[in-house]
């Protein structure tokens, strides 16, 4: 095949593609096929059918990829709305992929901006937590470093991190966004106990990590939260630390020995490592 009708048939590929992922009945799905009528009868009952079902398998495709990162938001909704929803963000946020387990990060932000959910505002942060859940599942392997935290005792910790397990991440919400996940998943809290914390306004600092080949999710304290973002900021230890302790207080003071016990025995924490050394621009003369 020559050049000439390679660069048509991408072309042709292209615009079939565009007129599939365009939204029914917008300007875009009609610009679409436009472009498409130069290379196929589009009103071709057989043609239009044949585009029919290529965009309802799309439909399928993305209610499928879409319930299986965000479990607790389709339960949540209810499965007709959930279609609904996959079907407006698959034509307002298409996959820009092949791998659809790699589409749907759009979603958090959608819900948050779609005026028809303005009466369950915390599902935004609910499917914000979820998609990191996904995301730590698929996230890069680790080894531990068990060995490297005899550094601990051995160094200064100025320039030395925690290293932490594949996917971690904290999402902190005005919601109980752990307790509604948690409650709809595993029934750990009951989901009387978890609609509860929701009336009551009760939000909560949520940390996901992977332990092996499981993505873990639970509810932490203030502190641990600030010290966990701050390492994944690219802080060191007494600057982590220092975020921890501003945000204790006597109720809830910070044990960081304690805590790196419990963190270490989870497989959250998995090595301690060096960050490399800050550059320090020149200032230029006076």
């Amino acid at each position: 095949m020559n050049t000439q009708a390679l660069e048509a048939l991408g072309a042709q590929q292209q615009a079939l593609l565009q007129a599939l992922l365009a939204r029914p009945g917008s300007a875009d799905a009609d610009s679409c096929k436009e472009r498409l009528a130069g290379f196929i009868d589009a009103s071709n009952p057989q043609t239009a059918r044949g585009l029919a079902a290529y965009r309802a398998n799309g439909h399928a495709m993305a209610e499928r990829a879409l319930r299986s990162a965000y479990p607790v938001v389709s339960q949540l909704i209810g499965a007709d709305n959930f279609a609904l929803l996959a079907r407006d963000l698959w034509h307002q946020h298409p996959p820009q992929r092949g791998d659809l387990t790699q589409w749907g990060d759009a979603l958090p932000s959608f819900l948050q901006h779609n005026a028809q959910l303005a009466d369950v505002p915390y599902l935004s942060d609910v499917a914000h937590t979820e998609w990191a859940l996904h995301t730590a599942t698929g996230a890069a392997d680790m080894a531990p470093d068990p060995g490297s935290f005899a550094r601990l005792a051995q160094e200064a910790p100025e320039g030395l991190a925690l290293t932490l397990a594949p996917g971690t991440a904290v999402v902190c919400s005005a919601y109980p966004v752990a307790s509604l996940i948690g409650a709809h998943l595993h029934a750990k809290p009951r989901m009387d106990e978890a609609a509860q914390r929701l009336r009551d306004g009760q939000g909560e600092h949520a940390l996901v990590w992977r332990q092996g080949h499981r993505a873990r999710l639970q509810g932490i304290q203030p502190s641990a939260s600030a010290l966990l973002q701050a390492l994944l900021a690219g802080a060191d230890l007494p600057q982590a630390l220092n975020a921890a302790l501003a945000e204790a207080d006597c109720a809830n003071a910070f044990d960081f020995s304690a805590w790196l016990s419990a963190a270490v025995t989870d497989a959250l924490v998995i090595g301690v490592h060096s960050l490399p050394p800050k550059v320090l621009l020149q200032q230029p003369n006076p």
